[in-house]
């Protein structure tokens, strides 16, 4: 809400500010409404462009999340929606950015057309209907402005769903053009073609310069040129009653003008520098070596990495970012740590499907050919839980619940969920981890089926889960408390869930909706 109050009322004031300002009043009887649409849009563009690089600062958005400088779990929330927050902006940089080519493109036809012979200063052509493909190929805001929306469009296309999971290095590499991108825009704002009047006291908007070249294309009354002339020989007397009432400003000095004060670097220096110095801190950060303990291949097209680092400190539900420079040199990727570092052992690790070129080339580099179709290795001994004092922790229930459509993926997770149940069992806390698995195709449900996996044996539903009966249950059970909600899956379940999050119950449960997804 902030941000959409903020975005109108810039846009707003910056339109009646070149609407009805005096010091733009000669600009735009030149221009008319295309000034006013490109300042404004110019504005909504400026807030956008600094706003977007602040949820792509990591590190900061981290430290705050996990520190207690923003103790209030709405804004920790708010913080969590980041990569939203970013895509937003993207959005409005591409619709504003829309309005104001249009809006400039009109531009340059008026200055072609209606311009000025008294005011050459004003003027941004050279001559009375010169091409306005001069003005935009040949100037300075012109050439970056084509420039940019090139990269603009292609950063664009690039982001799309089915790039970024098909081929993530264009899309990667296509985004790191924005460096190139706000150097274009610090160029764009030096150009000076728009300007405004500086002598607002001698020269009111719209008065008759009877001093100027042009005075002799003027054509007063007769009462008002006698007066005029009178007054001139003897010094200006007081106004008598006749020119008193007349609408007609009279003035002595011609217009002057002046380009208008480049606001752009104000708005974007400030988190541009902020992001590189972000960007320079992972850096330095991520070239601290990194030992790989072991590399599992699972069912599934599943690898699982651990990992080793000095001082790394992490907390479950956080996720690292992994670079390999051996696959890519610019490209990385965030995966969710599936494994902690805990006081005892240093190791975390990470689990990676394999989908897209990246974790292709990345498994082919770990894994020899020949290990990579090999079973399950054991990996019970290497997990750390707490042993005894549950206190500490405000989670008091989980409820597991996971939705696949092959029976291998349940594999390489199954030896984890059983050392899960067994452990809260020998605890007597039977209750604390409630796990449901949803097969939506029979085809070898005997295959997991078996005294290995006996405790999931009555945990595997065949179907899909009736989400509605799941969230009514849940609710009955923890009346009055808050329920947190993890959704990592598909758009159409994460629509679902979001939806079924916010519909008020009759036992005073609260649910709290978060969604994870990287794509």
């Amino acid at each position: 809400v902030i941000w959409l109050s903020l975005n109108v009322l810039l846009f707003w004031k910056t339109f009646l500010l070149y609407n009805r300002g005096p010091e733009y009043h000669y600009l735009h009887q030149m221009l008319g409404l295309g000034l006013c649409l490109s300042r404004a849009s110019a504005s909504v563009l400026n807030l956008n462009c600094s706003l977007i690089l602040l949820p792509m600062c990591r590190t900061l958005l981290a430290y705050l999340r996990g520190s207690q400088k923003v103790p209030s779990r709405r804004t920790r929330r708010l913080l969590d929606k980041s990569r939203t927050f970013h895509i937003t902006c993207g959005v409005t940089i591409c619709i504003f950015s829309g309005v104001h080519v249009a809006a400039h493109l009109v531009n340059a036809l008026n200055f072609s057309v209606n311009y000025r012979e008294d005011f050459i200063e004003l003027n941004a052509a050279r001559y009375r209907d010169e091409d306005p493909r001069k003005l935009l190929f040949t100037t300075v805001p012109g050439l970056t402005g084509v420039c940019m929306v090139l990269v603009l469009f292609l950063m664009i296309t690039a982001s799309t769903y089915a790039i970024r999971v098909s081929n993530y290095d264009i899309f990667w590499y296509t985004h790191n053009l924005f460096f190139v991108f706000y150097m274009l825009l610090m160029l764009h704002v030096s150009g000076g073609l728009l300007k405004y009047q500086t002598n607002l006291d001698t020269h009111p908007p719209g008065c008759i310069n009877l001093n100027g070249t042009h005075y002799q294309d003027v054509h007063l009354p007769v009462y008002l040129s006698e007066r005029f002339h009178e007054s001139v020989r003897g010094g200006f007397s007081e106004p008598d009653e006749l020119t008193r009432n007349t609408f007609i400003k009279i003035c002595m000095e011609e217009p002057r003008f002046q380009a208008t004060f480049p606001q752009t670097w104000l708005w974007i220096s400030g988190p541009l520098c902020l992001y590189c110095a972000e960007r320079l801190y992972r850096c330095i950060r991520s070239n601290k070596p990194v030992t790989i303990i072991s590399v599992i291949s699972h069912p599934s097209d599943v690898m699982e990495i651990r990992m080793v680092k000095e001082n790394f400190k992490a907390r479950p539900g956080q996720y690292i970012i992994l670079h390999c420079p051996s696959v890519s040199a610019l490209e990385n990727h965030p995966f969710t740590l599936t494994m902690c570092p805990t006081e005892t052992k240093a190791t975390f690790g990470v689990h990676l499907k394999i989908v897209g070129d990246w974790t292709e080339r990345f498994r082919d580099l770990l894994l020899p050919p020949s290990s990579q179709d090999s079973e399950i290795l054991p990996f019970v001994q290497s997990r750390q839980y707490p042993k005894d004092d549950w206190k500490p922790y405000k989670l008091r229930r989980l409820y597991f619940i996971w939705v696949c459509r092959d029976i291998q993926s349940f594999r390489w997770f199954a030896d984890l969920l059983c050392v899960l149940h067994n452990k809260f069992w020998q605890e007597n806390r039977p209750d604390y981890v409630n796990i449901q698995l949803y097969l939506s195709q029979t085809d070898g449900l005997q295959k997991i089926i078996g005294e290995k996996y006996h405790a999931l044996n009555s945990r595997l539903f065949i179907g899909r889960p009736r989400w509605k009966l799941l969230f009514d249950e849940i609710a009955k059970c923890n009346r009055g408390k808050t329920v947190g909600v993890f959704c990592c899956g598909p758009n159409s379940i994460s629509k679902t869930l979001h939806k079924l999050s916010n519909q008020n119950n009759s036992y005073g449960t609260r649910f709290e909706y978060n969604k994870e997804s990287f794509s």
